[in-house]
């Protein structure tokens, strides 16, 4: 899994992880911190939250474009130091009049323009190093370990935000509006330690950073490609990547419109209508550290079969029993039952992803070693269809729930569950494999930009969050989530009727 990968894919994965860890611990409460701090509703608490998100992934467009201006590098410095201030601003309890609205406006802002600069610019240096020849039948493996990283940071997430909130209230006896600022201010520090791994391990992506001023020989070498015309063949491969990359941003539009879903109304089903506590072998999944062994178990069982030598099989095998051990003495001095808060379920998206990257890559591997791997578009369009059993299983768990119950009629929290593990298979599908698909497909001069632009469809798609959490209460739950089981269906049709103008420019 880890083997034949440029050094530097370690470096910016690393960097990107202490990044998102600060994101998803923000995230994973902020529209609950709406209602409980200004009194929103649920429609407005999501359209803050939606149009947050367009802009964090619409601004990387012009982050891209600057990149490739001034330099990857120094658009990656200046993102963490913009970032910084504003989840500083985030982090001061303000109140909640006139003057923290625009203070929380403001740090949004900042946090949306420094992610432009960072996110999509670190993306592409990890697209370059897959441009040497030696690593380049490793892109999509790379690529799934970058993204595997990212929800290593997001993984903890959710358990720090709500162990921040309940000590705040505890210690300080901060109201419960006030006491979510001290979770914001976590991000501050995961900046610190992300902009120490980025500059610390720098060495090992030099080549791939054009911030450096070139050599003398090297502006020669760009003075006569700058200098190149395009023959007609040539503009029409430009053309013919350029159609397949924005038919594949038209689809993904639906995807994130469907997935966000985790931090708006998949958060206000489980606080209005999911169990508050857990039992027995329930209960030991709202710990994260017993998802962190299940993960160990899984990457050991991975290393006891493919381990060359008789100490990595060995090693393997104490990991895989020492986990197993953890996990049935935690089972025994359980608890009755455990209490369940609604942010705590934003922690199985990350956890799945980090336990299930290792399957996925193992299967895709097998296929290819069959020739039978599928291409990067059908594994979007198949990404599509398991995004809308996600949202079927949500139908079956909604029939006959009402948005006036009570308690006792409040639903399994395996439904929730399980719908973030089809929801996770879905975005192993489409999000590595989409931005591995831009990274090969977009044309050389065109990369920080076309870069940009998917996570330009990726904001459109944020926007678009607002729009079941406007139907919340409006109609039936499950018309709610059959608004997504169709738009996914549809996307994933649309998408295997342009597939031969896709797989064309693979």
């Amino acid at each position: 899994m880890f083997e034949n990968q440029p050094k530097g894919l370690f470096a910016l994965a690393l960097a990107n992880t202490g990044e998102r860890f600060g994101y998803y611990t923000m995230l994973a409460i902020f529209v609950l911190f709406l209602q409980a701090n200004f009194g929103w509703g649920e429609g407005l608490a999501g359209t803050v939250y939606s149009t947050f998100l367009m802009l964090v992934y619409f601004l990387p467009i012009l982050g891209g474009a600057m990149a490739d201006k001034i330099g990857f590098g120094r658009c990656v410095t200046f993102g963490i130091l913009v970032m910084f201030i504003g989840y500083l601003l985030l982090a001061v309890p303000a109140g909640n009049g006139t003057a923290a609205i625009v203070m929380m406006a403001v740090a949004l802002l900042l946090i949306s323009v420094g992610t432009s600069l960072f996110k999509g610019n670190l993306q592409v240096m990890v697209g370059k190093l897959y441009d040497d020849p030696r690593y380049a039948e490793q892109r999509d493996n790379g690529y799934s370990i970058f993204y595997m990283a990212i929800n290593i940071g997001a993984l903890f997430a959710p358990a720090t935000a709500v162990a921040l909130h309940r000590w705040a209230m505890n210690t300080f006896h901060a109201t419960e509006a006030s006491a979510y600022h001290y979770a914001f201010g976590v991000a501050c520090v995961s900046l610190l330690v992300s902009i120490a791994i980025y500059y610390g391990f720098r060495w090992t992506f030099a080549s791939v950073d054009n911030t450096a001023r070139p050599t003398e020989g090297t502006q020669v070498e760009t003075v006569k490609a700058e200098a190149h015309e395009e023959t007609a063949e040539e503009k029409a491969d430009t053309h013919s990547r350029l159609v397949a990359l924005f038919l594949v941003f038209a689809v993904v539009i639906f995807f994130w419109m469907s997935f966000h879903q985790n931090g708006l109304t998949l958060t206000y089903f489980a606080r209005d209508f999911t169990q508050k506590s857990a039992s027995g072998w329930q209960a030991m999944l709202f710990d994260v550290t017993n998802l962190v062994a299940i993960i160990f178990i899984v990457y050991a069982l991975f290393g006891l079969f493919q381990s060359k030598t008789g100490k990595g099989h060995l090693i393997s095998a104490l990991v895989i029993l020492v986990s197993a051990g953890f996990l049935m003495v935690r089972y025994t001095h359980s608890p009755a039952s455990v209490s369940i808060e609604a942010p705590i379920f934003q922690q199985f998206n990350p956890s799945f992803v980090v336990m299930l990257t290792p399957v996925s890559m193992g299967l895709f591997g097998w296929l290819a070693s069959k020739h039978k791997e599928p291409s990067a578009p059908r594994k979007i369009g198949y990404g599509m269809l398991v995004a809308g059993i996600a949202y079927t299983i949500m139908i079956v768990a909604s029939i006959g729930l009402s948005y006036n119950l009570n308690d006792a009629q409040r639903v399994s929290p395996m439904w929730l569950v399980c719908t973030y593990l089809v929801l996770t298979f879905a975005e192993l599908l489409l999000s590595p494999m989409g931005i591995s698909f831009v990274s090969k497909v977009a044309p050389q001069k065109y990369q920080g930009l076309m870069m940009g632009c998917w996570f330009g469809a990726t904001a459109i798609g944020n926007f678009l969050v607002q729009i079941p959490a406007y139907l919340w209460k409006a109609v039936p739950l499950t018309m709610v989530w059959g608004v997504l089981v169709c738009l996914c269906l549809a996307s994933f049709i649309f998408i295997f009727s342009v597939m031969k103008k896709l797989e064309k420019v693979c």
